[in-house]
């Protein structure tokens, strides 16, 4: 018998009420990242650096509000299509793929990423999913 070597991927996506510019800008400044890179109201992300190019290095860091715990979440830029698209390679190897679409609602915004090992898809789904909506709101607020 074969194994199977398909790999699996997620996608979540949100619609956001704002200009493709300005969602593309609030996605991938770092000064806009802090605001909303985090998938509840007990966490923050306290750092965010972005080498905006592909084959650049971008770090944001994710934290609990009360200090217990923190992570950086580390990526390197494969393909950036200006108000289009990018992807990135995970510090772990695992790809992430976004694309920003005009439409006549706002922009959707759709994240395809292979999940980790630890967690279960549907927790890995709600987590993105979360920060997508953390997103959204940001967006539209500001």
């Amino acid at each position: 018998m074969m194994e199977s070597t398909d790999k699996i991927f997620i996608t979540v996506a949100v619609k956001v009420e704002a200009s493709l510019e300005k969602v593309w800008k609030c996605f991938n400044t770092p000064e806009h990242i802090v605001n909303w890179c985090f998938a509840s109201d007990d966490w923050h992300a306290p750092a965010a650096e972005n080498d905006f190019r592909e084959g650049g290095k971008s770090t944001t860091t994710m934290a609990a509000k009360d200090g217990s715990f923190s992570f950086d979440f580390s990526w390197i830029y494969t393909k950036i299509k200006d108000l289009e698209a990018l992807a990135y390679t995970l510090e772990d190897g695992r790809t992430v793929s976004v694309s920003f679409q005009q439409t006549e609602e706002g922009v959707l915004l759709t994240e395809i990423f292979e999940p980790e090992s630890e967690n279960s898809l549907e927790l890995q789904k709600a987590g993105w999913q979360a920060i997508l909506d953390n997103f959204k709101k940001y967006v539209e607020q500001n």
